[in-house]
């Protein structure tokens, strides 16, 4: 079994980026904890970043019949793109939305997600475990 798992956009900034919003861990170390859950799990993880919508469509459409399923925090794209939505929708796949912070305590247009009525669940607010938590779900249902 394989997932992918979509880090979406200034998430490369972890760890230095407002740190009392999303706290010093560093997306490597989240990559690392992640790949020892993986692991544990017996699964495959292929992981990909970029602050770049396109590339992370065009990646997306690379998906299936190649993955089992999707982890994503879409990050800013969350709240604006319907492009990333769709790829992920036309990949077919299960897919959970993580994000790091309570999007639904912060800013108002931040509660607003276009991932979630297509995800098989949502993870937020618990910080670097939203993606442990993300990962388990997703294997769950993928386990039925």
């Amino acid at each position: 079994m394989e997932i992918w798992v979509i880090h979406g956009p200034n998430l490369n900034l972890l760890g230095t980026r407002e740190p009392e919003v999303y706290g010093s861990t560093t997306l490597a170390d989240i990559d690392a904890q992640l790949e020892a859950a993986a692991k544990e799990e017996g699964v495959e993880l292929s992981r990909f970043q970029s602050n770049h919508e396109g590339e992370l469509v065009e990646h997306l459409q690379g998906a299936p019949g190649r993955a089992d399923g999707i982890l994503i925090n879409p990050a800013g794209l969350t709240h604006t793109s319907v492009v990333l939505r769709d790829a992920l929708l036309a990949s077919g796949l299960p897919v959970v939305e993580v994000h790091l912070s309570n999007v639904h305590a912060r800013e108002e247009f931040r509660r607003t997600s276009l991932v979630a009525d297509i995800a098989v669940g949502q993870v937020a607010g618990f910080g670097p475990a939203s993606y442990l938590l993300g990962l388990r779900g997703l294997l769950a249902h993928l386990r039925g």
